[in-house]
């Protein structure tokens, strides 16, 4: 069985927990932890963990609001983490006491009972990645903080059963909103952010009949209303707005299973 939840998503800070259980063996990985430690045993306590619980940690690029706590959770705990070269080196190169492990593009983690697959992603980061993870029956997307999706993105999507996605703007709002010209320009630029429509266009083409679950992620709160969210992801996938999903930056999202 594979299942996942949100602890939380935007630019305040992002994580996700990944749990598979295969033949009775259970291992549980989470992707960022963008949050003050207090904060992030908070959230794990509400999803019925603690942090005593993860197997390993997988940082995906090194912007604050993903990395958080993560060399503190690792130090504290004895947990292994992983990230790429690039993250490790953008982060100040840290002493993780032999618990750090480089990830890269094509190169597959096991974490006990899953299976952990890397890919890059067009962002603003120095060698960012995005993951693929499955207990070898089924497989969850993990796709935030990109400025556009490649064909190796869209390649790597295939096949889900579930994904977790950023819609991170209306371009309007954007357009609109107090940001000065350079944040506009970073944001909606190839190596920013998803925009809604963006999105939008990666669910539709990932779209086929087993893909179970796609929830909605790292939502503006100045450039987005998850309304807007809402209606462009029933659009694209078909059903009706109220079921559409959106990870929130206070609670992030139920456990989901595939």
């Amino acid at each position: 069985m594979l299942r996942f939840r949100s602890l939380g998503s935007g630019s305040t800070g992002n994580a996700t927990l990944v749990e598979a259980t295969v033949g009775g063996r259970r291992s549980r990985l989470l992707v960022d932890c963008g949050f003050a430690l207090r904060q992030l045993d908070a959230r794990l306590e509400r999803a019925g963990l603690v942090a005593g619980d993860i197997d390993a940690i997988f940082v995906t690029h090194e912007h604050g609001d993903h990395i958080g706590c993560a060399h503190a959770l690792s130090r504290r705990e004895r947990i292994p983490v992983w990230m790429s070269e690039g993250t490790w080196l953008a982060t100040g190169g840290h002493d993780f006491e032999g618990l750090l492990n480089l990830a890269r593009d094509g190169l597959d983690i096991g974490v006990g009972a899953l299976t952990v697959q890397p890919f890059t992603v067009p962002h603003d980061a120095r060698e960012p990645l995005q993951l693929r993870c499955t207990d070898g029956a089924r497989s969850l997307g993990i796709l935030t903080d990109l400025g556009h999706a490649t064909p190796h993105v869209l390649a790597r999507l295939a096949g889900l059963q579930a994904l977790l996605l950023e819609f991170n703007h209306d371009t309007d709002l954007l357009a609109g909103s107090a940001y000065p010209p350079f944040l506009k320009h970073r944001v909606g630029g190839n190596y920013g952010h998803l925009s809604n429509e963006a999105a939008a266009a990666i669910a539709r083409a990932v779209l086929h009949d087993g893909l179970r679950h796609v929830v909605a992620a790292h939502l503006s709160e100045q450039n987005n209303r998850p309304a807007i969210v809402r209606r462009l992801m029933a659009e694209a996938l078909g059903g009706h707005e109220d079921e559409m999903l959106t990870a929130t930056a206070a609670d992030g999202s139920p456990w989901l299973d595939l």
